[in-house]
């Protein structure tokens, strides 16, 4: 998954936005079981209050005392963490009851922590005992029957032992937030697979269009891709409507000047003289350029056609065994080594123009025995097509490297011992050239001449 793929910004997002919102569920949690569990410590530090009410009563000499026990036995361990005490407000008096378990310490509230009080006149507060150990308390005032004074009665227990629920909770349910955000990066990873397939259905549609294997888009798509299928399909409609306008131009404007230019030369040739010898000269050069400019725009429309596929082998077998016949007196031979499912992205007829000249031209120059070789260049360009290599080698004489680059112009021969026009090499480089290819020019493994042309390519 790239970092700059939808389905990766799809994915983070969620598991990002996942996360935090477990993490802020899993403080709220934590914070209300840590409330909920004060609360029920309160409750129980409460009841051992009321406890303790219930059992103490004031002397006739104006003396507490204690009826039973407490039922809870950590209140007789020293210095357990469960602590009471029962002493007089005013401190007028200073005997007062106490918890086996403080011994000789004693519970001392600030008048701060006392002060702040609930609904029922009840403080609670936090205490450190003399081991160390945290409690947490309450104290409420009462008056007690058959007295005046009024007393404070104090309840504590250990908080550290609701420290431990805590850290228990919290450690069970980092484990099942845990579980809980793998589960949810599963099923977001599945969900974005899901609901992204149609784009990668109108990916695989469109490859296959530029592949030549089907005409337009056709897949069932959501409403959301729908529109833009649809526009896809338009646009490719209207390219073919273009490149199909652009060589019926082409052709009609092939004709229009075929005749003019006939009878232009055939009057040239009736008529004798300085101006006829003219005409007949300018009529043949005018030919020449109507039919350059006509191929060329008839190869660059094929060249910007959408889906056009051809295949290397099919055209090179076919050329070889075309050529072979030709000179079969001259026994040539012709190996071609080539890939079966290796294609070129352009017009057949193109590749065969391109491919046709190459092979002529070492036709001539061969001893007799030509390679020609196809190979997928595994290296894509900058804008990330990808390309196949023709080369067209033979055991000729060569050429010199200085002057290859001359071989290229139009027109331009390097030996006229051989029939020819000149026109071959620069052909295909132009052809190539409407396909954003390249020719280079190598000595072949053979001893001749290669001829390596880059073309784009599209494999299946």
């Amino acid at each position: 998954m790239r970092t700059n793929s939808l389905s990766f910004r799809l994915t983070a997002s969620a598991t990002v936005v996942s996360i935090i919102l477990l993490f802020v569920a899993g403080f709220m949690l934590v914070n209300l079981f840590s409330t909920a569990v004060e609360r029920n410590f309160d409750a129980r530090l409460q009841a051992v209050l009321d406890g303790l009410l219930a059992s103490v009563e004031v002397s006739k000499d104006n003396e507490l005392k204690i009826l039973g026990e407490i039922a809870d036995t950590r209140f007789r361990l020293p210095l357990s963490g469960w602590y009471w005490q029962i002493t007089s407000v005013d401190g007028k008096q200073a005997n007062g009851l106490f918890s086996p378990s403080l011994l000789e310490t004693r519970l001392n509230p600030t008048k701060k922590q006392l002060k702040q009080r609930d609904d029922n006149g009840i403080a609670g507060f936090f205490l450190i005992d003399s081991r160390g150990t945290k409690l947490r308390a309450i104290e409420q005032q009462f008056t007690l029957f058959g007295g005046e004074q009024n007393y404070s009665f104090i309840v504590a227990g250990n908080y550290d032992e609701l420290k431990e629920d805590i850290a228990a909770f919290k450690g069970g349910l980092i484990i099942v937030l845990g579980l809980l955000v793998v589960g949810l990066l599963v099923a977001i990873m599945v969900q974005v697979r899901y609901g992204l397939k149609p784009l990668r259905v109108l990916r695989r549609e469109l490859i296959e269009i530029r592949r030549g294997k089907r005409d337009q888009l056709d897949g069932d798509f959501p409403i959301e891709i729908s529109p833009v299928a649809d526009e896809l399909n338009l646009l490719i409609k209207s390219n073919t409507e273009v490149i199909e306008r652009a060589r019926t131009q082409v052709g009609n404007l092939a004709h229009a000047l075929k005749t003019p230019l006939s009878v232009l030369a055939n009057e040239a040739h009736l008529n004798k003289g300085q101006l006829a010898e003219k005409v007949s000269e300018q009529t043949i050069i005018m030919r020449s350029q109507v039919d350059l400019y006509l191929d060329r725009a008839r190869r660059a429309a094929r060249a910007r056609s959408i889906g056009a596929a051809t295949n290397v082998k099919e055209a090179c077998d076919a050329l070889a065994r075309t050529l072979m016949r030709i000179h079969q007196d001259e026994g040539l031979q012709i190996v071609v080594d080539c890939p079966k499912d290796l294609k070129f992205r352009g017009e057949k007829q193109d590749f065969e123009e391109m491919l046709g000249n190459l092979m002529e031209n070492a036709s001539k120059w061969s001893n007799g025995l030509i390679l020609v070789r196809a190979v997928y260049d595994e290296t894509p360009s900058e804008d990330g097509r990808k390309w196949v290599k023709v080369s067209v080698g033979d055991d000729g004489p060569g050429l010199p490297e200085e002057t290859r680059d001359q071989a290229l112009i139009r027109g331009k021969r390097l030996d006229e011992t051989k029939p020819g026009t000149g026109l071959g090499l620069s052909i295909v480089s132009e052809t190539a050239a409407m396909y954003d290819g390249k020719i280079e020019l190598s000595e072949s493994e053979l001893g001749g001449l290669e001829v390596t042309l880059t073309l784009p390519s599209v494999r299946g």
